[in-house]
């Protein structure tokens, strides 16, 4: 089996395309060991000490370590808990947990129903657009809501902390909604 590894914008974050499926439906990420709890995989990666995040996507694996670590020792030990996990074909998350199931949004989205028209253009850029792109950088972003021209969006994975999630969201995310929905004015983090 080969993993590949490849560089994220956010320097403490690397992508690992494990060369199969990750996540079948959504993505799922990981903040904290306790968050790992029902994933043996995610809860053997944050045992290395310096893991701060891990995130499954559709066929990747992104980790991020904190401050002050270096990729040249975590690196060779996160491949190693990957191709143990994926060659012996074990499940990504524990019999009886709650761990394929959805997570809903930590708040719920209450979108004005007059904006349906704007919102449902808003999630198909997103889809379309805007998440295959930060896939490809080991992440994901999620609609959190449009209220009076403001797009709210969580980024999750390696996009999460990242030094350019900012100029990313202002930038590339705002001028693309921008462009193509008038009706927005502005793109937040939520």
């Amino acid at each position: 089996m080969l993993i590949e590894t490849e560089k994220t914008p956010n320097p403490s974050t690397l992508k690992f395309l494990v060369g199969q499926p990750v996540m079948t439906d959504g993505t799922r990420d990981f903040a904290s060991p306790e968050d790992a709890e029902i994933s043996p995989l995610a809860e053997a990666l944050f045992t290395l000490g310096d893991v701060t995040g891990v995130f499954f996507g559709s066929d990747f694996v992104s980790v991020t370590c904190g401050p002050g670590s270096d990729w040249s020792d975590q690196k060779p030990q996160v491949l190693s808990i990957l191709l143990d996990h994926f060659s012996a074909g074990l499940p990504l998350f524990k019999p009886g947990s709650a761990g394929e199931i959805a997570v809903p949004p930590e708040e719920e989205v209450h979108d004005d129903p007059e904006d349906a028209d704007i919102v449902a253009q808003i999630k198909e850029l997103i889809e379309t657009r805007v998440r295959p792109a930060v896939a490809n950088d080991g992440g994901d972003i999620i609609y959190r809501g449009f209220n009076k021209g403001t797009v709210f969006l969580k980024m999750q994975g390696a996009c999460a902390g990242c030094p350019s999630s900012s100029a990313t969201l202002k930038h590339g995310i705002e001028s693309l909604l921008k462009h193509y929905v008038p009706e927005v004015t502005d793109v937040q983090a939520a």
